[in-house]
């Protein structure tokens, strides 16, 4: 934005009367004087027969307007494209609730990219919040590029008007939504500078997606749970074995009981058992309903938009959506490497550490790579981190790495280290959700202030409590996933020419070769044959479309996804082949 506006209150509204007949004045300025597209006339007005039923939205700071834009509805008035085209010439653009963007102008002198962006992003914000399924565009040719990043195709219809180029776009708000994601960090800036006065929020409430779309093949609605049996979900992280017997038996000798009864209040009994498991104080241990509560309960109460934030990339993709769709700080991401099998560098983060961030947060192991930091080495770089960064380390998985591996005590006894503990997959718990948090007591203190009674239902605290009585059952549980690992690593090795990353945890990630199938491809072939399995491309920004992440079964449900992963990527390899031999062929003919 221009530097004679301050741009810390920039406004976002919809025009009224007054200022759309200064719009109409602007659109003469701008389009007959300036870019030629018109004939001046002498009134000094153009508008014409859509702004009686379009809308407006304009930018502006201390009453001054610097730019604005149209958006056209469904109706009975068509759209401007309808001057240049024959719309059933384009199939895309005979859909219903479609709904035209125009007229994106930024005055001079306040052109800049950014402001060209929040009007674009307000538009489609409106349409979007209105229920649109496709926005189309006329684009000038001069500022194709913005319309091309946001997420809007070109049709190939290129035309003239007076002077100016255009050509005309189109997209799916789905596809839109997507483009505007690459500027999420320009958003984010300017969602804290902007005072936005449209009816429609500045944001589209956003869900995290966790996978688990197995579900859907056995019944949302639970009135056929025997479908499980046909069905392998690999796409999510549960455990292949069952819980301990002594959660089973505890929990079926109960059960009538335990549904009705209202729970500790402050899971006290289950605090205990986990602070006498884990040799800390009861101080120190915060318990929730699974990990993503506990996620979205701390960082919204750490952070807040002005805040910095260091993630690993990739990782688990629910702290990057907290982050920066709900906190909305600023994240700056630590790449891994794929060469080095996404390992992490502990000497090049120690000098990430040095920035001075308000939180950092390792998932280790980490998901999806299964790669794993020792805690000799964790501890090492702890030591030297500042003590005003908080460190959030997610040991969703650590048991499978060895439970001497923890670094819960020295979180405890820390200042600023937190341990994130979901009791779901290791434990086989999944079903009840139980989790918590072990650090310093001040912290855990500040948490517990602001946690609901009864965080934890009863059933999830007795098998929690029972889980941990059990150690010797899960240990071996723990040994036999290993194994499995292992030979399903080498089985898919050898089925598939897949590059397996070996891993600690209970999945493996696969990386596909470029002569194949993508990997939605083979996930969406599995999902037909009752295999659910990650594609991990929204894992990490650069995993790209060729990247699987498998959760390890059963030996039986191991070799099964071997034998239908296999059949799948020789079916699409010899329809690959039939495609070149058939475009040799022509060639040769031709």
């Amino acid at each position: 934005m221009h530097d004679s506006i301050q741009p810390d209150r920039v406004i976002i509204r919809a025009a009224t009367a007054a200022d759309r007949d200064h719009i109409y004045r602007l659109r003469h300025q701008v389009y007959a004087c300036e870019l030629r597209q018109h004939t001046t006339c002498d009134d000094g007005v153009i508008r014409d027969d859509l702004d009686q039923h379009n809308e407006y939205f304009v930018a502006t700071v201390n009453e001054v307007m610097l730019g604005f834009v149209s958006v056209t509805p469904p109706g009975p008035g068509g759209y401007s494209l309808d001057k240049y085209l024959r719309r059933e010439e384009f199939p895309e653009l005979v859909a219903e609730k479609l709904y035209e963007i125009r007229l994106l102008t930024v005055l001079n002198p306040y052109r800049g990219r950014e402001l060209a962006l929040l009007l674009m992003y307000a538009a489609f914000r409106w349409v979007e919040s209105a229920g649109g399924n496709r926005i189309a565009a006329i684009g000038r040719r001069e500022v194709l590029g913005l319309y091309l990043r946001v997420g809007l195709k070109s049709l190939g219809l290129r035309f003239r008007s007076g002077a100016v180029s255009y050509e005309l776009l189109t997209a799916q708000v789905a596809q839109m939504r997507d483009g505007l994601r690459k500027y999420t960090t320009i958003i984010n800036r300017l969602e804290r500078n902007v005072e936005w006065q449209l009816a429609c929020p500045f944001r589209q409430p956003a869900a995290c997606f966790h996978g688990g779309e197995f579900f859907k093949a056995i019944g949302e609605s639970f009135d056929q749970l025997d479908r499980r049996h046909e069905i392998i979900n690999a796409d999510v992280l549960d455990a292949w074995f069952p819980p301990s017997p002594k959660v089973i038996s505890t929990l079926q000798e109960h059960l009538p009981w335990l549904l009705r009864t209202s729970p500790p209040t402050g899971c006290d009994g289950m605090i205990r058992a986990i602070a006498n498991a884990r040799g800390v104080s009861v101080e120190s241990i915060l318990p929730g309903t699974g990990s993503s509560a506990l996620i979205f309960l701390a960082l919204r109460q750490w952070l807040t938009p002005a805040a910095r934030v260091l993630i690993l990339d990739p990782t688990y993709g629910e702290y990057a959506h907290v982050l920066e769709q709900v906190v909305r700080c600023r994240v700056d991401r630590f790449r891994l490497a794929r060469e080095k099998n996404y390992r992490v560098d502990v000497n090049r983060l120690r000098t990430f550490l040095r920035r001075g961030y308000d939180l950092v947060i390792v998932v280790n192991p980490n998901s999806p790579t299964g790669q794993h930091l020792s805690r000799c080495e964790l501890e090492t770089l702890l030591r030297q981190t500042p003590s005003t960064t908080r460190v959030w380390i997610d040991e969703t998985y650590i048991e499978y790495a060895g439970a001497e591996e923890s670094l819960e005590r020295f979180a405890a006894a820390s200042r600023n280290v937190v341990v994130c503990k979901s009791m779901s997959k290791v434990y086989a718990l999944s079903g009840v959700r139980a989790a918590y948090l072990c650090g310093p007591a001040e912290m855990i203190s500040e948490l517990r202030a602001i946690t609901p009674p009864w965080a934890v239902s009863l059933p999830a605290q007795v098998a929690a409590v029972a889980a941990l009585q059990d150690a010797d059952y899960y240990d071996a549980r723990y040994r036999e996933t290993h194994r499995l690992r292992e030979e399903l690593a080498a089985d898919l090795s050898v089925a598939t020419n897949w590059n397996v990353l070996p891993g600690t945890a209970n999945f493996l990630l696969c990386q596909l070769p470029e002569r194949g199938p993508a990997a939605h491809e083979v996930v969406n072939a599995a999902r037909e044959r009752n295999l659910f399995l990650r594609d991990a491309k929204m894992m990490g920004q650069r995993l790209g479309d060729r990247t699987i992440r498998i959760a390890v079964k059963s030996a039986e449900q191991n070799l099964r996804m071997v034998e239908i992963i296999s059949e799948i990527v020789r079916s699409r390899e010899s329809a690959l082949e039939e495609r070149k031999t058939a475009t040799a062929r022509n060639e040769m003919v031709a």
